[in-house]
């Protein structure tokens, strides 16, 4: 019965999802970009926007309005990153800011994987950054699914190469110009999103 009783909660416990958020941080090589209890070690954008970015029961949650973002003190090269995301209502719009170039404004020169549900991790340049890169449509149609569920997305840099997956699947890839480094950030854009489970592996 014992035994029993502790598979059912295993089971309970991965689909509940807190499995993963527990597990993952053990993950070889990955450390967390978010704590889980506050914006520690994170910087907002614009800094009067503190209603924007809230930490509720180990999630961030973006109210989507003013634009906005939060993103590291530290700026990274290569690495591999992790996030979980949802739009708890409707599916909205937001982005992840990779690359980040001073000075901070809404927006800065950067390389942006979308966050849009329906586009959500194509690969294009803002704020005069320059790249090319390649999109898959019907890869990010199988991945996705409702907009509610938690999702992954994994952004893995290698020298300005950037290559965005959701749920382990290939959306877009392609290659930044000029730039290759710089800081990360999520961004508040018209629609409440929630994050989790920020984690990042440095590779050389």
């Amino acid at each position: 019965m014992q035994r029993i009783l502790g598979t059912f909660f295993l089971v309970a416990l991965v689909a509940s999802g807190g499995f993963l958020a527990d597990s993952r941080a053990g993950e070889d090589g990955f450390t967390k970009l978010f704590n889980g209890k506050d914006l520690a070690g994170l910087k907002i954008v614009p800094e009067k926007a503190t209603d924007t970015f809230k930490v509720e029961d180990g999630i961030i949650k973006v109210s989507g309005k003013p634009n906005g973002y939060f993103h590291t003190e530290k700026s990274y090269k290569n690495f591999v990153l992790r996030f979980d995301w949802r739009y708890p209502n409707n599916a909205g719009n937001s982005g992840l800011l990779v690359y980040i170039q001073s000075p901070h404004k809404v927006w800065p020169k950067c390389i942006e994987v979308q966050g849009a549900y329906g586009s959500h991790g194509s690969i294009f340049s803002i704020g005069g950054a320059k790249g090319k890169y390649k999109d898959d449509g019907k890869a990010r149609k199988a991945a996705l699914k409702n907009h509610k569920e938690w999702h992954t997305t994994e952004v893995v840099s290698i020298d300005g190469k950037l290559t965005a997956k959701i749920n382990g699947i290939v959306v877009c890839e392609g290659q930044t110009d000029a730039i290759s480094e710089g800081q990360l950030g999520w961004q508040s854009e018209g629609a409440p999103i929630d994050f989790r489970n920020i984690l990042i592996k440095e590779t050389k």
